[in-house]
């Protein structure tokens, strides 16, 4: 699928705005719909034209019958109608820059919509004319505030509503300025808006509500653009349930795509995910306001020992740097906090020293540690005056730094005038759950820590997916992987007992004998693999066994026995390639053998990938520490196994092979090798399924 670059400006900047289907009927959906968009475009300077072949006026602006009647160039139409292909049919015509369909009915309502919606794709298919929705709404012509400062949030929404509460942000006094709400994304979708808002020297971060992917390719390209840019992405992506997989299809007809992919490419390009709207807004409120930690270290400070023990276990259970601070820092504090409270990290003063100028000088001595990016402060209820004076305190210092200083106001209520006026009327972090400032923080040193790694490319474009060919049997995986320089047992495929029993002589019993079938993926499951034969008359009895098997197994056809080398110790792994549904190529790591898919301790990486991106696949693994040693146990070779890892891209990128499967991959304290492998090519060009 191609995914052309476009200028978005005169969509979200227009001159002219033509709003097909215009009405002063009160009560009529297109009324409300007309007046908004005449209203947002008098605030942009823009000029907004009725068109309505049942009226001459509409609101006393004189309107046109059809679009093609409006004199002179139109950069965006609105169509209110039912009757969509029509007006798009002659928008297209028209020589309009952007249409904007808010029409329901079509890819989001099963097979019948998919054709309607593809009907609509082939009317635009050879103009000029981008299309944003259908099944969008009138969210890109909202009131963004122009009294708020700093960097602002750029909201994607393929669903209008689950953006209104990240939206409503502005009356926390969050900057926002743009709102793109892509519905169907039959054309214009979330990869456009990413570059374009990256682009925008106002962006200072991106909020996304996504469903799916109609071109997961080119959201990852946009990705890297973003994070070339330094823009940082945050994302709610629906679909890590079975249950919630279902409702994006039917809601905005895409396809979910498999999660642990979708979750393991975010992570690959810097996007930070979560889970709540509420997350959607305070991670990005953060990203955007805050700069780069000058270290990695968090201090929680606090009038309660309780309030930062529990502060601090948060963050250490996040993986978040609670480390202890400098003997200068906690001889300064003692000047003002008595012996009996903690100072090392975190930092308890006991309430008292926050209402006079002790509290002051408390802040600045914590902010002055070489160890501390961050200062956390949670407020877990509001005590004034001594509140007052402490944030009165919080935002005076955050002026003077550029270490991020956190507030969590815990208060239920939130009426008081020290939250509603002085904190939320300054640009201080303000959290209303401590759990929000941690996944917040966690996102914010993990995105910094992405950016100083360099940066990331995305993956190329492709027209379609490919389509399964034939599958390889062992011998013939093997020997592909061998062709791009992986390490595989001495190998005799044998067609016969005599063979089979001078293969093993020559080798070296014991030896590993398994059936060789294309058609059999997992030869265990069937009792096709058998290890340490340690004489003929066993791999006679063998042979004859394998082939007795594999002839009741359906379909089924024997292309020998392998007859293998045994290779004792190490540690069991797995690499693999798949072909995902939404990002394309996807290489896997784990930890392997016949219990894969029960511990489904796995990593992902979508080519192209470096040699330190596949170190970090192996380090994410829960048993990562196997391969380092345990109990005694000698490390692995690591470089090995990245070598193999680099491989399998290798493989994945030149396109033949679609699917990959190296289980197991024995990892060795001074090598790899490949025990087992299947493999499967593509069909050929108008090769059949």
């Amino acid at each position: 699928m191609k995914h052309s670059p476009v200028d978005l400006d005169r969509l979200f900047h227009p001159l002219r705005v033509a709003v097909i289907g215009a009405s002063e009927t009160e009560g009529h959906p297109a009324t409300g719909s007309w007046r908004r968009v005449r209203d947002w475009a008098g605030r942009m300077g823009a000029e907004a034209v009725p068109v309505n072949p049942k009226r001459s006026t509409v609101d006393g602006v004189d309107a046109f019958a059809a679009i093609g009647d409006v004199p002179g160039e139109i950069d965006v139409a609105v169509i209110l109608i039912g009757d969509v292909a029509t007006a798009l049919e002659q928008v297209a015509r028209s020589d309009a820059k952007f249409a904007i369909v808010f029409a329901a009915g079509f890819a989001e309502t099963g097979d019948e919509g998919v054709e309607r919606q593809a009907e609509l794709e082939s009317l635009i298919r050879d103009s000029g004319l981008r299309v944003l929705g259908p099944n969008t709404n009138m969210n890109l012509f909202e009131t963004f505030r122009e009294d708020l400062g700093g960097p602002a949030i750029a909201l994607i929404t393929q669903s209008g509503h689950q953006g209104r509460p990240v939206f409503q942000g502005q009356e926390l006094g969050i900057r926002f300025s743009h709102w793109a709400p892509t519905g169907n994304e039959m054309d214009l979708d979330a990869a456009d808006f990413v570059s374009y808002f990256a682009e925008q020297p106002a962006t200072g971060a991106i909020a996304a509500y996504l469903e799916g992917f109609r071109d997961g390719p080119a959201f990852l390209r946009a990705a890297a653009a973003a994070a070339e840019r330094s823009v940082p992405i945050v994302a709610v992506k629906v679909g890590r349930t079975e249950m919630g997989k279902s409702w994006a299809q039917s809601h905005t007809g895409h396809l979910a795509g498999t999660d642990a992919v979708t979750e393991a490419a975010f992570r690959q390009f810097g996007i930070a995910r979560v889970d709540g709207l509420d997350e959607l807004l305070d991670t990005s409120m953060l990203l955007a306001r805050a700069q780069a930690p000058t270290a990695d270290g968090v201090c929680v400070y606090s009038i309660s020992g309780g309030t930062s023990a529990h502060m601090a276990d948060l963050l250490t259970g996040a993986g978040i740097n609670i480390p202890e601070l400098s003997p200068t820092t906690q001889e300064a504090l003692r000047q003002w906090i008595p012996d009996y409270l903690r100072t090392d990290n975190p930092v308890d003063s006991g309430g008292a020293p926050v209402g006079d100028e002790r509290g002051r000088r408390i802040l600045d001595a914590l902010l002055a540690d070489p160890a501390i990016g961050v200062l956390v402060v949670p407020i877990a209820g509001v005590f004034p005056p001594l509140s007052d004076r402490l944030v009165a305190d919080l935002i005076a210092v955050a002026e003077t730094t550029d270490k991020p200083v956190c507030v969590i106001w815990g208060s239920p209520a939130a009426t008081e005038d020290a939250y509603r006026t002085h904190l939320l009327g300054s640009d201080v972090p303000v959290f209303r759950t401590s759990a929000n400032c941690v996944t917040a923080l966690r996102s914010y040193f993990d995105h910094h820590r992405f950016l100083a790694r360099g940066q990331v490319e995305g993956p190329p474009s492709r027209d379609s997916a490919p389509v399964p060919g034939p599958t390889l049997n062992e011998v013939e995986s093997k020997q592909l992987l061998e062709a791009y320089g992986v390490t595989v047992t001495r190998d005799v495929l044998a067609q016969d007992v005599a063979t089979a029993v001078a293969a093993a002589t020559e080798i070296g019993m014991p030896v590993v004998m398994k059936a060789a079938s294309a058609q059999i993926a997992h030869k265990s499951d069937h009792g096709l693999v058998r290890i340490g034969i340690q004489d003929s008359s066993s791999v006679a009895a063998t042979f004859r066994q394998f082939v007795d098997v594999v002839a009741s197994v359906p379909s089924a056809e024997l292309d020998g026995v392998l007859v293998a080398e045994q290779v004792i110790g190490g540690v069991e792994t797995v690499v693999g390639l798949t072909d995902d549904e939404v990002f394309g190529p996807v290489v896997m790591f784990g930890m392997g053998g016949t219990a894969v898919e029960v511990y489904r301790d796995v990593s992902f990486r979508i080519p192209p990938f470096d040699r330190d991106e596949a170190h970090r696949m192996v380090r994410e693994l829960r048993g990562s520490v196997l391969l380092t040693g345990h109990r005694g146990a000698p490390p692995t070779d690591l470089e090995a196994i990245v070598d193999v890892i680099m491989a399998v891209q290798r493989i994945a990128q030149d396109g033949e092979i679609i699917e990959l499967d190296v289980n197991p991959l024995l990892a060795l304290p001074d090598r790899a090798v490949a025990l087992d492998a299947m493999a499967r090519r593509a069909a050929p060009p108008g090769g059949q399924r």
